[in-house]
């Protein structure tokens, strides 16, 4: 899992990278002797310190604003990093978005809201992998999405939400079946993760009680991390050459706890 000389990093591309596992992903490349480019949509502040954090490892960072459900964004976000490098080894699908929806309520969610979190989770995906498979296959790359455990319990924000995420999943084996063998294509299926996705549906006393909940039911008796998501997305995007089309659940075991989920 060793880089490329510094004369020819490789070159790192995640999504939706200005905060949460994005950054945490990011950031890790870095360290790992990768250049990065960091996309946003709207946290500009956010993606220009994760970009800080990379260059403090002495990698060179690149921050790209776009909105992954445009396909013209995507496919100036991929010549943007083709431009100043050359290159593009690895794509970390991960932007991403939800609609938080009691999954009791029928009513909780509109067409538009499907199409929306649809947009993003799927087509985005979709659409970044398009715009940089050329790249990707001259470096025989390697794409890692960001899914969740939602794709296989219907668990999570919304039923839109969980949705996405299994289509996400089997866009994956698609995709994996399609670009091989020049590129690997897998995907990281996290849990709950300990950031800052469900502060906009929970007060910080909710959101702490969620938190211990999680973790009381979780066989491991955590919560998972963004930096344990971020290293298990590296290892499919710097080793594991021998593997594509895999679904890694990382949950510290909560879908052993299918009599009780949370």
């Amino acid at each position: 899992m060793t880089p490329q000389s510094s004369t020819g990093r490789r070159v790192a591309l995640v999504t939706g990278a200005s905060s949460g596992i994005g950054a945490a992903t990011a950031c890790a490349l870095a360290q790992a002797g990768c250049n990065v480019a960091i996309n946003f949509n709207h946290n500009k502040s956010g993606a220009e310190e994760v970009a800080e954090i990379c260059r403090s490892y002495a990698a060179a960072a690149l921050v790209l604003q776009g909105d992954i459900s445009n396909d013209k964004d995507c496919r100036a976000i991929a010549e943007a990093v083709t431009e100043r490098w050359g290159r593009l080894d690895i794509l970390i699908n991960n932007a991403g978005m939800t609609r938080f929806a009691d999954t009791g309520d029928l009513e909780a969610l509109t067409a538009a809201d499907f199409a929306e979190i649809f947009s993003v989770n799927v087509t985005g995906a979709y659409q970044m992998t398009r715009a940089a498979t050329s790249a990707l296959g001259q470096s025989r790359g390697s794409i890692v999405n960001i899914s969740s455990h939602s794709g296989f319990s219907g668990i999570g924000s919304s039923m839109a939400y969980a949705a996405s995420k299994g289509a996400l999943n089997t866009l994956t084996l698609s995709l994996a079946r399609s670009l091989a063998p020049d590129i690997r294509v897998n995907a990281v299926c996290p849990g709950f993760v300990d950031t800052d996705w469900m502060a906009p549906k929970l007060s910080a006393d909710d959101l702490a009680d969620f938190k211990r909940k999680s973790a009381d039911i979780a066989p491991l008796n955590r919560i998972v991390l963004p930096e344990e998501v971020a290293e298990a997305a590296l290892w499919f995007a710097l080793g594991g050459r021998s593997i594509t089309g895999q679904l890694l659940v990382i949950d510290a075991g909560t879908h052993l706890t299918v009599g009780a989920p949370l």
